[in-house]
């Protein structure tokens, strides 16, 4: 250990040796002893790309749920003394999956002995992230020189068709057998005739079949606003790819929230489509009925334009009123309650009342059954005989598919087109304001099933009603990402896009 403001001889007592046994305990993923090294209390702090985690309790949940740190060598130390009791520690290491890294430490002498009271690690990031991206090109696919895109680019879900591309679908195993796409799904093509770039195909959840945006397969694209907290899916990567800023558009789907849950969770603006106003074709489907394409952008006016390019014409924006759901309001915890709320109070005059919830948990059961009983028929060909490749929550749900009595899925059918128009009615030439998603993102591993019916008593308003949905992105008192949807009749897509860029606008003004 060398020193910058004092000779090895010189360097306090101990600070070598706590140093050495705090990195003996790194590679050894020695938990206690971490925890023993980094200062007790809230204001210890350790800093990574992905954030920073404020708390000795964070710091330690972070740590427990790793599964260790990457294996490395420390090739060079410097230390700058402050005084007796602190001295600033900075490591060059190696890291044995190439490239080299920085870890700085300011360590603090205490009655117990020395401790590490801040920390900022650094490596060299992968040439390619895995976790968010399958193919990338630079770009992938070029769009057209000009148009009203030019100089946009895209992320696409891995469930659309790109000529000469295999679509995966989340699963290695379906990767494994796809065949290249003879042609590229329409919606692509009118993307990158407009001008637009592909950079590449985004990671999607296992068959598109989940809200959350994990996959064992090959990683949980992180959460840029939300470090450590999982994206929402299931067009995680499309969502990453766009928070990060590696593309402008994120092009996802949303049978079931799977635009409207990233885009809340990760502070993106997101457009759910009218069922059938934007092509399906070159799309791997889930459930035909709910499916709808979507995309998620960083600002109001550029997910507007993707708009003028892929949904028809329609006439001048209506005037509508707006009006809080107050019942689907309280589903919400509250911090995003109170960031509803108070963005709603800043939009003028909006009306609130209650949208009934009394039927709600009947409506998820039944979009449920329906979604099942179609994901079933979509893919029960390929998967039956494969069900050990899939993860374990999404090969639960088709083994669950499989069990269905036929004769309990043809009354939900029945019943879904009574409630399509039960929602459809009571929203009316109105837009509906509920929360995009009750929480903020949560930790991996905390989100559990009652989330998911939550989620799904929420989105599944526009899902069953076949309604178009714009997530607003808003931030709780914390500062972490959450969203307002605006809901409105089929066909209004266009009239929420122009009412979103006004209150972008409305919400920015001083």
């Amino acid at each position: 250990m060398s020193g910058t403001a004092s000779a090895p001889d010189d360097l306090p007592p101990g600070l070598v040796e706590a140093f050495w046994a705090y990195e003996r305990a790194l590679m050894a993923d020695d938990l206690a002893t971490l925890d023993a090294l980094f200062a007790p209390g809230p204001d210890t702090l350790r800093a990574d790309a992905a954030g920073v985690l404020v708390g000795h309790d964070q710091i330690s949940a972070f740590r427990g749920g790793r599964g260790g740190a990457p294996r490395r060598t420390v090739v060079d130390v410097r230390v700058q003394v402050v005084d007796d009791a602190n001295a600033l520690v900075m490591a060059t290491t190696e890291l044995a999956r190439g490239g080299r890294g920085v870890q700085t430490q300011l360590w603090q002498r205490r009655a117990q002995g020395w401790v590490v009271t801040a920390a900022h690690v650094a490596t060299t990031p992968p040439a390619l992230d895995t976790r968010i991206w399958r193919v990338v090109g630079d770009p992938l696919v070029t769009g057209r020189h000009e148009g009203p895109l030019a100089g946009e680019t895209v992320a696409v879900k891995d469930v659309y068709a790109i000529a000469g591309q295999k679509v995966g679908a989340g699963s290695p195993a379906y990767l494994a057998a796809a065949p290249p796409a003879p042609r590229t799904a329409r919606v692509v093509q009118r993307l990158l005739d407009a001008g637009a770039d592909v950079t590449g195909i985004a990671r999607t959840d296992e068959f598109a079949w989940s809200l959350f945006g994990t996959n064992e397969h090959h990683g949980t694209p992180p959460n840029p606003h939300a470090p450590r907290r999982i994206p929402g899916g299931s067009s995680s990567g499309s969502a990453t790819a766009a928070s990060l800023g590696q593309v402008s558009i994120g092009l996802g789907t949303d049978t079931g929230g799977s635009i409207r849950v990233p885009s809340a969770w990760q502070g993106l603006w997101g457009i759910r489509t009218s069922h059938d106003a934007v092509p399906r074709d070159g799309l791997l489907a889930l459930a035909p009925t709910f499916d709808t394409v979507g995309w998620m952008t960083r600002d109001a006016g550029l997910l507007a334009r993707v708009g003028d390019v892929l949904l028809p014409p329609a006439p001048p924006p209506a005037v509508s009123d707006l009006v809080l759901a107050t019942d689907l309001l309280a589903l919400a915890a509250p911090d995003v309650r109170a960031s509803v709320e108070a963005v709603t109070r800043s939009w003028g005059t909006v009306f609130r009342e209650t949208f009934g919830t009394r039927e709600l948990a009947e409506w998820r059961r039944t979009f449920v059954l329906v979604q099942s009983a179609e994901a079933w028929r979509q893919h029960a060909g390929w998967v039956a005989s494969r069900l050990s490749t899939l993860t374990a929550p999404v090969r639960a749900r088709f083994e669950a598919a499989a069990r269905l009595d036929p004769a309990e899925v043809a009354a939900a059918t029945d019943a879904l087109t009574g409630i399509r128009l039960e929602i459809r009615r009571r929203i009316g030439d109105r837009v509906l304001l509920l929360p995009s998603a009750p929480t903020v993102a949560p930790y991996p591993g905390t989100a559990d099933q009652q989330l998911r019916d939550t989620l799904l008593e929420l989105t599944s308003v526009a899902g069953i009603g076949g309604l178009p949905a714009v997530n607003v992105p808003l931030r709780t008192a914390e500062g972490l990402p959450c969203g307002v949807c605006l809901v409105a009749a089929p066909g209004r897509d266009r009239d929420l896009l122009a009412l979103a860029a006004d209150l972008a606008r409305a919400t920015a003004a001083p």
